[in-house]
């Protein structure tokens, strides 16, 4: 009798946890390099290319926006978390990491794009920070990991209050990056959950 595979364990954390924290500030050091360079050459004007709603010139902003940030106090709000949750998503492996920061990187983007108050620029990491916390918030309920829920409740209770940020009302601040990094993160969480569904199969005896 051939037996079904059996459904791989999730993990809590990555499996090759320095490597993956190696990976994480080499994203960071990449992020203070552009900052350091919009800000020894300000006629690059590197913010500008930042995502310009429902202005077609503005379309190639949804690809460059999450790597650009209005000043070294915009970057340094997003590196914790960027570091933190990036680094537990990577449990999931590198090819889930970039599904899942693809989906969110691209509906953030293309969200703002449409909602957004025209005239505006819209630039920073903060919708994936937000896709990215969502995913984590839904990823153990989706693959019924208890650890996994465990460590969404830590991150609800730590960094939970940061989902106030998909309302709008904060000046200066695109809520509209926020509520579509967050809703690109259910996205995924939802691909994921189709895909872990079990199939069905026949044994052959």
């Amino acid at each position: 009798m051939n037996e079904l595979p059996e459904r791989r364990r999730a993990r809590v954390l990555p499996e090759k946890p320095l490597r993956s924290a190696v990976g994480m500030l080499g994203f960071l050091v990449v992020l203070w390099a552009i900052e350091l360079v919009d800000l020894l050459l300000p006629t690059l004007r590197l913010d500008g290319a930042g995502i310009e709603p429902r202005d077609v010139d503005g379309l190639d902003g949804i690809l460059w926006a999450p790597l650009l940030h209005f000043g070294f106090g915009h970057l340094i709000a997003n590196s914790v978390p960027l570091f933190v949750l990036g680094w537990l998503l990577l449990s999931g492996g590198v090819r889930q990491f970039l599904g899942v920061t693809a989906v969110v990187w691209l509906v953030a983007g293309a969200g703002t794009w449409l909602v957004a108050d025209g005239g505006t620029t819209h630039a920073g990491a903060s919708g994936v920070v937000f896709g990215w916390m969502v995913f984590l918030l839904l990823r153990g309920f989706v693959q019924r990991s208890a650890g996994q829920i465990v460590v969404a409740l830590v991150l609800f209770f730590y960094w939970g209050g940061m989902l106030w940020g998909v309302l709008p009302g904060q000046p200066n601040v695109s809520w509209e990056g926020h509520l579509f990094g967050a809703l690109g993160g259910l996205l995924a969480a939802l691909l994921l959950a189709r895909r872990s569904r079990p199939r069905s199969g026949r044994l052959n005896g």
